[in-house]
């Protein structure tokens, strides 16, 4: 990660994008944003991966026409790349999940909205044209979980990602030590009220004029709610630990559209989600916010794409910072990738032109990685442009 410790920056990278997140937040927002479960090691991983994957540069090559586009699910995408489901985003700059949906309408690519946002499906909505993505946890409440997709295909969502490795929540102690988890005492509310009030500029814009703070699709589910802390109660309590494979159909029932399987970490769980029939898999260790010590995406990411042969499209997340870490994934046999915490920085940084901005960024990388591997399509991005 790069070391420049100015906070006075025009913002030209994701990393840039994140101190300026850092210094926005309330410290309890931003670790919620940039922490992973127990050491971190994986989402550490998750970036070395990358890092440690080197381009084949290549010269004397005709690249004077370089096209970032990609066709995925019938969408003809400016990149290819998902906005993907973050929680708690309307937390992070005023009606986030909003901001966010806009930027992503504007640069041509899908935005996912979170079950857990703070944004409601019908408020994403009427903010938006372009049909979004929704994404379910697998809970306990099937009938409202139903209710949910009712709700989601009744405002055209066509695309649904189910988020299949949360049977069980893993332990991420920095929310633990800013009492965003677990239980609080005296003490640490006060250090909280501190930290928040020396942060008046995201009080005034997020907490008080980005009012009501709540999960806006939970309404109906908790409706005696007083706080986000009754709403994760109530969603800590909807994780389903005895679900199984033979237990999606009824999601197909229900779901008429895509179902993409958010959180395949293993051949033989790709080949189950075939047999299932998902139309596509996302290679996800949550960001390493789940089990720490599992390998990197771009690790696993090869054999999963062999395993599935093309049976359904292979879609990726977890470290992906720049446009070059894209071309990387796409060369690795990705279709497209999920962005989490790098948008989830440039909203808390800059809202939608934050987002907007940061998508840009990505696409001027994309291209430049492209032409300098003698690249000109996203579908000629293969492993020759590896080392």
């Amino acid at each position: 990660m790069p070391s420049d410790n100015s906070l006075n920056i025009a913002p030209a990278s994701v990393y840039d994008y994140r101190k300026l997140a850092q210094k926005r937040l309330p410290r309890q927002f931003f670790d919620y944003i940039d922490g992973a479960s127990y050491q971190e090691k994986t989402a550490a991983e998750n970036i070395s991966a990358f890092e440690n994957l080197q381009l084949r540069q290549r010269i004397l090559r005709d690249v004077s026409n370089i096209d970032t586009s990609y066709q995925l699910y019938n969408e003809q995408l400016a990149m290819p790349l998902v906005l993907g489901p973050i929680g708690l985003s309307g937390a992070f700059a005023r009606r986030g999940e909003v901001q966010a949906a806009k930027a992503a309408e504007s640069a041509n690519i899908p935005f996912c909205l979170s079950t857990v946002g703070i944004c409601s499906i019908e408020e994403v909505k009427a903010a938006t044209k372009a049909p979004f993505w929704f994404q379910l946890y697998v809970i306990k409440d099937r009938s409202y979980a139903i209710k949910l997709m009712e709700k989601a295909q009744n405002v055209g969502c066509q695309t649904l990602i189910l988020t299949i490795d949360l049977a069980v929540v893993g332990e991420r102690y920095r929310d633990t030590r800013n009492g965003l988890s677990g239980n609080s005492n005296l003490l640490g509310a006060i250090r909280r009220g501190l930290d928040i009030i020396s942060h008046p500029k995201w009080v005034w814009d997020v907490a008080i004029k980005g009012k009501p703070l709540t999960f806006g699709n939970l309404l109906e589910a908790v409706p005696d709610a007083n706080g986000l802390k009754d709403f994760k109660g109530w969603v800590d309590s909807q994780f389903d630990a005895s679900m199984t494979w033979d237990d999606l159909d009824w999601i197909r029932e229900h779901w008429k559209g895509n179902i993409l399987l958010k959180g395949i970490m293993d051949v033989d769980d790709a080949r189950q989600a075939v047999k299932f029939g998902a139309d596509g898999i996302i290679v996800s260790n949550h960001g390493g916010r789940q089990l720490d010590g599992v390998p990197a995406t771009l690790a696993v990411l090869p054999e999963i794409v062999a395993e599935v042969n093309k049976q359904c499209q292979v879609l990726v997340d977890g470290g992906i910072r720049s446009g070059l870490d894209v071309v990387k994934a796409l060369a690795l046999g990705a279709d497209a990738c999920l962005l989490g915490r790098a948008w989830a920085f440039a909203l808390a940084a800059g809202g939608e032109q934050g987002v907007r901005h940061m998508l840009d960024i990505f696409q001027s990388e994309m291209k430049v990685a492209m032409a300098l591997t003698g690249v000109n399509k996203v579908k000629d991005i293969n492993q020759t442009v590896l080392r």
